[in-house]
């Protein structure tokens, strides 16, 4: 009978075998372009890049960018969720925490190897990068949950506007192997959004302190969220003209603002803009000026809580050491 290790590390083996075959079946069809006006045209007609293709440089180093981003903060979300199974309140909501942290850990875990597939860096490198502080993770990561209030504004305000991007690089994806985990990917972040929209509804409809609670949370989230999405796009964008991105920040930024605004107030909470406005011919919801120097100070690692974060981090990881040492021992053994 054969140990749980040992289970585990015969499943690794066998996905890595499939991948090597799924490499095997794109190095046999593997395409080239003699210029950036040709490969810009494929992509423009619907073309899905793969791994083996011999793409630009300048693409390949500026999805495996993107792609890397969005690891490192699936990561890093999964530890702010592994914070909370212990601490949330009552069995349910402690399960809730459990399943999120799987979640967000499997989809750093599936993104790192699509981003490793590009041969830019190997998932070792990444993670030291990460683990070190050279490289960087979305902005609302860089901050501390307090409260249950906060975990719950994390998921229906973070978890929605993480989706909502997600969807927009999901719906005009140019490189195949990122667009079909993204499928999967998206699938879950709808569940930790919807799980996110009851836990407001029942603390909505809660005691008072259970009101309050909320209100502060909303408070210290609804910032960072709206910032998620950055500043305005610029004209230049890469990521939009070789159809990594399908939206621009802003137009993405307004669907979130006018979707939560008025969900928000139907709930009785109070949305932390004070020049916040509807205009009144259009009925839409105008947000005030948006501090974009605490999105710079967070992406560089100065946000409030980045240096816990990150030492956090690093501890997980080296303490899961012997984790990884048994799996590949395992691994060996099977082989």
């Amino acid at each position: 009978m054969i140990s749980r290790d040992q289970h585990h590390a015969i499943g690794i083996t066998r996905l890595r075998r499939s991948i090597r075959v799924i490499r095997v079946s794109w190095g046999a069809q593997m395409r080239s372009w003699n210029s950036m006006e040709e490969f810009e045209a494929f992509l423009d007609d619907g073309g899905l890049v793969e791994p083996d293709d011999d793409m630009p440089d300048a693409y390949r180093q500026a999805v495996f960018r993107f792609i890397e981003l969005h690891a490192n903060s699936e990561y890093m979300g999964g530890l702010t969720e592994r914070d909370w199974i212990a601490k949330a309140p009552g069995l349910s909501n402690k399960l809730t925490a459990l399943a999120k942290t799987q979640d967000e850990i499997g989809h750093a875990h599936l993104l790192y190897m699509v981003a490793a597939d590009m041969g830019v860096k190997t998932r070792d490198e990444m993670t030291a990068d990460l683990l070190a502080g050279r490289t960087t993770f979305h902005n609302v990561f860089h901050y501390r949950a307090y409260t249950w209030g906060d975990q719950i504004a994390i998921a229906y305000l973070v978890d929605a506007a993480a989706l909502a991007s997600q969807q927009a690089v999901f719906k005009n994806c140019s490189y195949g192997p990122y667009k079909r985990i993204l499928r999967r990917i998206i699938v879950e972040e709808g569940f930790h959004m919807r799980n996110g929209e009851e836990l407001l509804l029942k603390m909505a409809k809660g005691t008072p302190q259970q009101h309050q609670l909320m209100q502060q949370g909303i408070e210290r989230w609804w910032w960072p969220s709206v910032q998620l999405f950055g500043p305005d796009t610029r004209p230049n964008d890469v990521l939009l003209r070789w159809h990594i991105k399908s939206e621009r920040n802003e137009v993405m930024r307004d669907r979130f603002v006018q979707k939560m605004v008025p969900q928000l107030q139907a709930a009785g909470f109070t949305i932390p803009d004070p020049d916040l406005r509807q205009d009144p011919e259009t009925g839409r919801w105008i947000s005030g000026e948006i501090d974009w120097d605490a999105l710079s100070d967070a992406i560089a690692g100065r946000g409030p809580d980045s240096e816990r974060r990150l030492r956090d981090a690093r501890n997980a990881w080296d303490g899961a050491a012997w984790v990884r040492a048994a799996l590949d021992e395992a691994a060996a053994v099977a082989a």
